[in-house]
């Protein structure tokens, strides 16, 4: 079972990346011709979070015992759903510093090293896969973080659709961000005695770090969605400003501090 997910994780790997790169050879739209590596990076993101975290919501009703016995109870698709996300985190990083500097992709490059640790050590272990198909929910709230993206780099900040998608991206961080983060940091701690001490640090570790940046990501989009009487200011296409990076390639990035992409 192990080599078979290791098999597939390389399989994912390859074809995000793949992806990534045929991307390239496709213009982006118009308004987002300034930051066309952002553009491509959260396109494929988006594609990794619909697929994994519809996934992870049709297994769970499907099969329930993944939730009620996370350790052990879990069909072979499952297997399969979570080594195609550790191929993508894998590949998602390497285009990072493929195209980042390590400054300016460190927060994120830390989220996809825990996230690829747990996840690997459920593929290795054939352990933990329904407590992974859980956390693979958190993926509904990244795909309406990345449409959110989208629309930010299309400059569509004012319109219904970007504040439909605002709080797309809130009521789902609620639901499926931070009630699966609370359900398996509850459940970690009354179960401990049933987990192997290492295996317990390791979740633990990943609770809190991604829990913390879940927590930052929605006060940033709260703060600038909701909170704020004025409209996001546009961004900026013709020249770099302090919150404009220029990656590898010589194209410009513009960081948008609302909106910490979250790839779980």
């Amino acid at each position: 079972m192990a080599s078979w997910g290791l098999l597939v994780t390389g399989a994912s790997f390859a074809a995000f990346r793949g992806l990534h790169w045929a991307l390239q050879l496709l213009p982006a739209p118009g308004s987002a011709a300034h930051d066309r590596w952002k553009w491509r990076n959260i396109c494929v993101s988006l594609l990794h979070s619909l697929l994994t975290g519809v996934g992870a919501l049709l297994g769970l009703s499907l099969y329930p015992q993944m939730a009620a016995d996370p350790i052990h109870g879990h069909p072979p698709w499952a297997l399969v759903l979570v080594a195609v996300s550790v191929g993508y985190f894998l590949a998602d990083g390497v285009d990072m510093l493929w195209n980042q500097t390590l400054r300016q992709a460190w927060e994120l490059l830390c989220h996809h090293l825990v996230v690829v640790s747990c996840f690997s050590t459920a593929i290795l272990s054939s352990h933990c896969v329904g407590f992974s198909m859980v956390s693979l929910l958190l993926e509904l709230n990244s795909a309406c973080l990345h449409l959110r993206q989208l629309l930010l780099l299309s400059h569509q900040a004012p319109s219904l659709a970007f504040r439909m998608a605002s709080w797309a991206t809130l009521a789902t961080l609620a639901l499926f961000r931070l009630v699966p983060l609370g359900w398996m940091s509850l459940w970690l701690i009354r179960q401990q005695h049933q987990v192997p001490p290492p295996l317990v640090i390791l979740g633990a570790t990943g609770l809190v770090t991604v829990g913390a940046l879940s927590i930052t990501l929605g006060v940033r989009i709260l703060v600038s969605d909701v909170l704020r009487s004025q409209p996001h200011p546009p961004i900026p296409g013709h020249k770099e400003t302090r919150g404009t990076r220029r990656c590898r390639n010589g194209e410009l990035v513009t960081r948008d501090d609302s909106t910490l992409s979250l790839k779980d």
